[in-house]
């Protein structure tokens, strides 16, 4: 449309295709050609893709065929069609989306000259070939009107519908009783009162009616009542077999557990008649997992234990209930319930940060090493009327390879802490950094060496050798306070440390002695951890 209003149509790209022909000798049928037809808009949708795409086209486009069939498979969904049909609509239904498909008549089809084949001096003074149809240049409403097709005028062959199979299953829905209530005990009681009612309104009950508040064996009746219903609707094959023959057939879900008919009750079987304990505890009520009552009697256990966890409500609920797939159950109960979840919300986990260069940079051993307490322990007197002593150790872990130094301290002052870095050096040799948390003694000790260091420089100063006292001294580094995932390479250490602690000592008290000997092996357990995660291959190298 220019600016006076008026609609120009020009031919921008044209192209056609040469049918297949039949082959006998590949056994390769002549297309059909409704076929045909939907090939050549296939066609047109790849046409379509390249000319919108070098001129960068973006209003609404329209398309036209003179094929119903080919129409009426475009509108529907790929999936209700055989393959050839399925793959190309699928194919013409993306690359032209959000366009809109209409019917032309196949005298006004310009695409029809070049299929029936025409001389270049007929196409040369061809209109319709080169500006289209008339109605074109004009308002959408005076297009030719696209009505729809009915289906039902083309067989299932033409239009090449796959086939559905379907099975027709009735299922009948649960007793409404069962949706009455949200709770198993106010089911109860409507069920309890419903049967009174009934009771009373009997004339052979006429001096016999019941008054007053529910009684407990009403209660019990009631819940057999709603049981005995539930399995009818779970279980009527199971029950009719049990009737008849005494046994459920060899491919019934229940087989397993060997079920018996207990005052029309279907319960579980077992070999623990003689056990003196009580029947509803020897043979528990079947329930199926997916009916409505199987859920409100779990969420009455899960409330009445005080919302308990999965573990608990199953073993509860199994002293007189046997529900199918209860373990899935009583855990969606329990991660449906609105208080468990506010209790214990799920925690978001944060992305960590990239480890710190002392971690990632190659080292000798014990060169970096963070450093942690653990403790306090109880050590035995060296006599009877002496109370026990403390004792604590302190973890020196390599940042680099994560080797560890256990040292024995007997208390948590400065000094104490000294003694043990003094044992480490002389053992493990001088690291160049120390990293640690906030604690007191750690602050402490650095105090200490920072005025030993300065007290060291100023007299190697004097000595004019204060290159070689930089390479003696030691550098602390302290993680920000309250923020313990910075320490989580020796955290790690002293978790390892204390489940060998707790397995092999326990609560037995050890002598000196003895705690340095299990702290030894405990060090040299952590520190004969492979390195690299294990093969299952026998054939690979041992390092």
């Amino acid at each position: 449309m220019d600016w006076n209003g008026d609609i120009n149509v020009n031919l921008l790209m044209a192209k056609s295709k040469v049918a297949p022909l039949e082959d006998l000798s590949r056994r390769k049928k002549k297309q059909s050609t409704p076929r045909l037809e939907l090939s050549a808009a296939l066609l047109l949708a790849h046409l379509y893709e390249t000319v919108s795409t070098s001129m960068a086209i973006k209003a609404k486009s329209f398309f036209w065929t003179d094929s119903t069939i080919v129409k009426c498979w475009i509108s529907s969904h790929p999936s209700r069609w055989q393959a050839f049909v399925a793959n190309r609509v699928s194919e013409i239904q993306h690359v032209t989306k959000g366009g809109v498909w209409n019917h032309v008549p196949g005298i006004e089809n310009p695409a029809d000259i070049i299929s029936r084949g025409s001389t270049p001096a007929q196409i040369a003074n061809n209109s319709l070939w080169w500006d289209g149809p008339e109605w074109l240049k004009k308002d959408t409403q005076y297009w030719p009107a696209s009505t729809h097709v009915p289906e039902q005028q083309f067989d299932s062959v033409t239009l090449e519908e796959r086939p559905l199979v379907s099975a027709v299953l009735h299922i009948l829905p649960p007793n409404e009783i069962f949706t009455l209530r949200s709770s198993l005990l106010s089911l109860i009681r409507l069920t309890a009162w419903m049967r009174r009612f009934l009771f009373n309104c009997k004339p052979r009950n006429k001096f016999q009616r019941k008054s007053g508040i529910l009684a407990a064996t009403e209660h019990e009746e009631a819940l057999l009542v709603l049981v005995q219903l539930a399995q009818s609707e779970s279980f009527p094959l199971e029950l009719s077999d049990l009737a008849l023959k005494n046994e459920v057939r060899s491919t019934s879900k229940l087989r397993s557990l060997n079920p018996v008919m207990i005052e029309c009750i279907l319960c579980v079987g077992g070999r623990l008649g003689n056990a003196p304990i009580s029947r509803r505890r020897k043979h528990p009520m079947i329930l199926d997992s997916r009916h409505p009552l199987t859920k409100l009697v779990v969420s009455d256990y899960h409330h009445r234990l005080l919302h308990a966890g999965p573990q608990l409500m199953i073993s509860c609920i199994r002293e007189r209930f046997w529900p199918l797939n209860v373990r899935n159950l009583a855990r969606k109960v329990t991660h449906e319930c609105v208080k468990c979840f506010r209790v214990k919300p799920r925690v978001n986990e944060q992305l960590m940060g990239d480890l710190p260069l002392e971690r990632v940079s190659p080292a000798p051993a014990f060169q970096r090493v963070g450093i942690d307490y653990c403790g306090p322990f109880e050590l035995q007197p060296s006599t009877r009327k002496c109370a026990p002593t403390k004792c604590y150790l302190c973890l020196f872990v390599c940042m680099v390879c994560k080797a560890v130094h256990i040292e024995v301290v007997m208390d948590l002052t400065t000094a104490a802490f000294l003694a043990a870095l003094k044992r480490f050096v002389a053992r493990r040799g001088r690291p160049i950094e120390i990293f640690c948390d906030n604690a007191c003694n750690f602050v402490g000790a650095r105090r200490q060496l920072n005025e030993l260091q300065r007290m060291f420089h100023q007299q190697q100063l004097q000595e004019h050798l204060s290159a070689e006292a930089a390479q003696d001294g030691i550098t602390f580094k302290f993680i920000p306070a309250k923020s313990p995932n910075f320490g989580g390479l020796w955290e790690a250490a002293v978790k390892s440390l204390k489940a060998h602690m707790k397995k092999v000592i326990g609560n037995r008290m050890l002598k000196p002695d003895e705690m340095s000997t299990v702290v030894a092996q405990i060090e040299a357990c952590l520190n004969s951890r492979p390195l690299t995660p294990l093969s299952n291959d026998p054939n690979d190298l041992k390092h």
